[in-house]
């Protein structure tokens, strides 16, 4: 859609709503979100319901009306159940996708917000900033040093200059270099104008729509899962068909025989497993979202159990990331001139400080978006006001931007007087000590200063100056002779929850390095107040420089990184080297990054976590998680998370093994020992209605244990499906296949009929899968639940399992569909008190497997 630039102030919050709803939202159709229709259609055509409905056709056959309609009736309880099961699913993920859309900076009225990219909409003023994602085709009001990778439209991946002209056209031409085009990134500088075109009518959306539509590797324990089902069926279908063919031959009765097989195949079908991690995988993602955790790739969220290295940064993730300026100081005295912004803040700003804080305004932006130059500018309003020193009517001329070989940055002002041009610039204090060119007196006095400043946990910049009269600027920010004109020290205080998350994270087996650009001296201040070197390291040993690592071949780098827990004046690229280190040596690392440069160390950590504030949109895209609220703390909630959906899944799996065993025995034991029919496909759905909400809602929603996070981390290499799980499931079931075959002989040696045999078996059955659920829910004893926050679907679910089993064999009218016949006192008398043993038995061996294991 196009239209002509609206007035600098931007939309309304009432015009941007009108346009969100002319326009509709700034995306591309989604064609993989699943809506309810499709939901259905996959559901309905699942093997479980096939077979279900196979046995209703055969039990019309058999000429038994009754029976078919209660079968296909439980069957669509059962695919209602698991339809709002996976509804549930899909809409936690389209929540997520609402959350990980790319952020645009708008200006609403007066205010300036960060809004999701698909509420942006035409005529929306919208400031860009390196590391953006450009929400939408936009034509430049204004820009500075602006460069934009557009290979994902052109192929071209040679940056390309943004410049403001006077052409308003919105088509698409590679003359017109004042617009900027949805889906392209900003690699430098900073611009802001106004969309022209949003959605389907912008320049991504007119190449096509098919980017949406990209299908997604299978991950690991998705083919791990898949693997085990197939062999499982192939199983299933290979007994069943045994099955079939005895009752064929050895009885004659084929469509008896028939039922029997499908019973069994139905047995043995594990068809819980796929709901179970679709629906783990994607309520952890949205239960992490409730925490300010966005999690962009959804296995990861397992993967992050098995962590072992935290790498942070320092500002924003370990601080709050709220700067002030705290110090000011000048190198004019024989002892500097110094001022406290908090100890003498009644006091007015000592004149030779002046114009180190004009300089230090001058060299910022003025539409900050970096805390430091926030609290820069807002220092030199309050303490500059009234004075000759703020230049609001200066022209910005030119700048030149930060660079990996010089950390400091220049910008060139147009001063009233039409022959002098300003210069501002600020940086790391050595990067402009050497902008200076000073003698070595004077910067080791500087630099002395800094140490100290640096030791109260304080970042510091150097700031300076210079007056240029000439018509042409140099090319580089050294051609100019700067004057130092000082120091600014910015406090960021720690966040106050970050030791205790320090703490817990040794505690976990995991360690922790804090990688920044500071000064030496202040990341180990923040180091130590947070716990990250413990009281009494020698803090020589465990600090290592960027300057250091550069002088350090990768054997050498290898060696010497084993105990480094505090990396500091590193540079982008150098974050590359250090994770791709970490990894050689074995560890599962977690890195943060904010930046353009962090997305390659981002994209090579086995999790990447992006800062969700502060960071850029291609850092976002780079990572794996996105801590929305930049907080240390939040990553250790995701470590917790990732712990207590591994550990879930296999309480989930071993469950799954575990009660397949009995319902398999007491298919096949009929045939084999010539046993009455105990099991019928109605009876099969019953118990559906058990085993899916308790492996999908159940296990999904139990606590972490409260050893969890006391306990090393476990290998990367471990299997959902290993020996331990396996044998551990496979001798639950075998237990209670033998408790309730004891139960039909001795009840069958009274000369009780088949009904009433059948009824008891299946009570004690009902019984024998809610303990196992209640023994599953913990690798320690039942008692531990008391340690542990209540898991009310757990209750919810019993009960209900509880009351539906009193129906079906008290209400005469159900019990005969069933096939069942109620039970004396006696009998209900001698199943409860199996379905107890049941429970002392399996909590017996659970003791005896793991009686050497604290968790």
């Amino acid at each position: 859609m196009k239209q002509s630039p609206p007035a600098p102030e931007g939309l309304t919050e009432h015009q941007a709503r009108e346009r969100l709803a002319q326009d509709g939202p700034n995306a591309l159709p989604d064609t993989k979100q699943k809506n309810a229709l499709r939901l259905i259609k996959e559901i309905t055509t699942e093997p479980i319901f096939l077979l279900l409905i196979s046995c209703g056709a055969i039990y019309l056959l058999l000429g038994d009306p009754h029976e078919a309609m209660m079968l296909l009736g439980f069957v669509l309880i059962v695919m209602m159940t698991t339809f709002f099961q996976q509804r549930r699913t899909e809409r936690s993920l389209e929540a997520l996708r609402d959350i990980s859309s790319p952020r645009a900076l708008v200006k609403r009225g007066e205010n300036l917000r960060r809004i999701p990219g698909h509420d942006v909409v035409r005529g929306d003023l919208v400031f860009l900033s390196e590391g953006d994602r450009v929400p939408a085709d936009i034509q430049l009001l204004e820009s500075s040093n602006l460069t934009v990778d557009e290979s994902m439209l052109t192929g071209e991946s040679v940056p390309v200059m943004k410049v403001v002209t006077q052409t308003a056209s919105c088509t698409r031409t590679d003359e017109n270099p004042s617009q900027v085009y949805s889906g392209t990134l900003i690699t430098q500088g900073t611009g802001h104008g106004v969309v022209m075109a949003t959605g389907i009518h912008s320049a991504l959306g007119k190449i096509g729509q098919s980017l949406s539509g990209i299908d997604q590797e299978p991950t690991p324990i998705q083919k791990e899962s898949e693997h085990v089902v197939r062999v499982m069926a192939i199983i299933g279908l290979i007994l069943a068909c045994v099955l079939v063919l005895a009752y064929g031959v050895l009885r004659g009765q084929w469509l008896v025989g028939l039922l029997s097989g499908l019973t069994l195949a139905m047995a043995i079908l594990p068809e819980e497993i796929p709901v179970v991690l679709t629906l783990f995988m994607g309520l952890s993602a949205w239960r992490l979202s409730k925490e300010k955790i966005l999690a962009r790739n959804i296995p990861a969220v397992e993967l992050l159990g098995a962590t072992t290295l935290l790498c942070v940064d320092k500002t924003g993730t370990l601080t709050t990331n709220r700067m002030t300026v705290r110090h000011l100081w000048s190198c004019g005295a024989e002892n500097g001139h110094h001022f406290d912004t908090l100890e003498q803040s009644n006091q007015p700003l000592p004149e030779d400080l002046h114009a180190l804080l004009e300089f230090a305004v001058l060299a910022s932006h003025q539409q900050a978006f970096d805390p430091m130059e926030s609290a820069i500018n807002e220092c030199g309003q309050r303490l500059l006001t009234g004075t000759e020193h703020l230049h609001a009517d200066w022209k910005l001329v030119h700048d030149y931007p930060l660079s990996k070989e010089l950390l400091a940055m220049t910008r060139v002002w147009q001063s009233n007087d039409a022959q002098i041009k300003m210069i501002a610039a600020k940086g790391a204090p050595e990067a402009i000590i050497d902008l200076c060119h000073l003698d070595a007196s004077t910067a080791e006095r500087i630099s002395t200063e800094v140490q100290r400043m640096a030791k109260q946990g304080l970042r510091v910049l150097g700031v300076a100056q210079v007056k240029f009269s000439d018509d042409i600027l140099p090319g580089h920010q050294h051609d100019f002779e700067f004057q130092f004109s000082g120091l600014i020290g910015l406090q960021d205080p720690l966040r106050p929850e970050v030791p205790h998350a320090i703490s817990q994270c040794h505690a976990a087996g995991i360690r922790v390095v804090m990688i920044t650009g500071d000064h030496p001296e202040t990341a180990l201040s923040i180091a130590t107040q947070a716990g990250i070197i413990p009281d009494g390291d020698d803090h020589a040993h465990c600090l290592m420089t960027g300057h250091q690592i550069s002088a350090l071949d990768d054997q050498q780098f290898k060696e010497q990184i084993k105990k480094i827990r505090v990396f500091c004046r590193v540079k982008p690229e150098q974050k590359l080297r250090l994770v791709q280190a970490f990894r050689d040596a074995g560890e599962i690392v977690a890195m943060t990054g904010d930046g353009v440069n962090d997305a390659p160390a981002l994209k090579a950590a086995n999790i990447g976590v992006a800062m969700g504030g502060r960071g850029t949109d291609v850092a976002r895209e780079a990572a794996s998680l996105v801590l929305l609220n930049d907080d240390f703390s939040s990553l250790v909630t995701a470590v917790k998370h990732g712990r207590r959906v591994f550990a879930n899944l296999r309480k989930a799996i071993a469950f799954i093994i575990a009660v397949h065993i009995p319902i398999v025995g007491l298919s096949l034991l009929p045939i084999t020992l010539g046993w009455h029919i105990l099991l019928m496909p109605v009876h099969i759905l019953f118990l559906q209605l058990v085993i899916d909400p308790a492996c999908s809602i159940v296990f999904e929603a139990e606590p972490l244990d409260r050893e969890t996070m006391q306990s090393k981390p476990r290998s990367p290499l471990d299997l959902l499906f290993d020996r331990n799980v396996l044998l551990h499931g496979i001798l639950q079931g075998v237990g209670l296949i033998l408790l309730l075959s004891g139960l039909y002989l001795s009840a069958g040696s009274m000369g009780l009929q088949e009904a009433t045999l059948r009824t008891m078996i299946f009570t004690l059955l009902v019984l024998s899968c809610l303990a196992l659920i209640y023994s599953n829910r913990s690798r320690r004893h039942i008692l531990s639940y008391r340690d542990k926050q209540s898991n009310r679907y757990a209750h919810w679910m019993s009960a209900l399992t509880l009351a539906f089993l009193g129906t079906v064999i008290t209400v005469p009218s159900i019990a005969t569909l069933f096939k069942f016949q109620p039970l004396s006192l006696g009998q209900i008398a001698l199943c409860l008190s199996l379905g107890i043993f049941s429970l002392v038995w399996l909590e017996g061996l659970k003791w005896i497997r793991f009686r050497r294991s604290p968790c």
